[in-house]
């Protein structure tokens, strides 16, 4: 592929990035494990040992299911989410899951983001 047509496509790429997902995932043992993807439906695939790829944390706990996703609109946002998250007590986490809602104030603005699961992971196998 010539030098052109590789800036070509990033940047087209660019211009439609990919949306990510901050989710959290509930294992056997009642543990949370949060993280970040462009595609969840891989992600616990992935975790689940059914393609490579998953979390070590996760490896022997299945059976796993999505407790909550929410849709970011970019990396950075969801990865400065996804460690805010991991800090919270279990029992703030559990409040984020019942309450389908993930509100964060950052300098003075509140984001607040609802509940995306139940659109994504209806046709998953649990």
């Amino acid at each position: 592929m010539s030098s052109n047509t590789h800036q070509r496509k990033n940047l087209c790429e660019a211009k439609n990035p990919p949306a990510w997902y901050l989710y959290l995932i509930e294992n056997r043992l009642g543990q949370l494990y949060t993280g970040i993807t462009t595609d969840p439906k891989r992600r616990i695939a992935q975790h689940r040992g059914e393609k490579v790829g998953g979390a070590k944390a996760l490896k022997g706990k299945s059976p796993l299911t999505f407790r909550a996703i929410f849709q970011l609109s970019n990396k950075s946002e969801a990865a400065v989410l996804e460690c805010k998250v991991k800090k919270l007590t279990r029992s703030q986490k559990d409040n984020i899951i019942q309450s389908g809602k993930l509100e964060f104030t950052n300098s003075g603005d509140t984001l607040t983001l609802n509940c995306i699961k139940a659109e994504l992971v209806d046709s998953l196998p649990t």
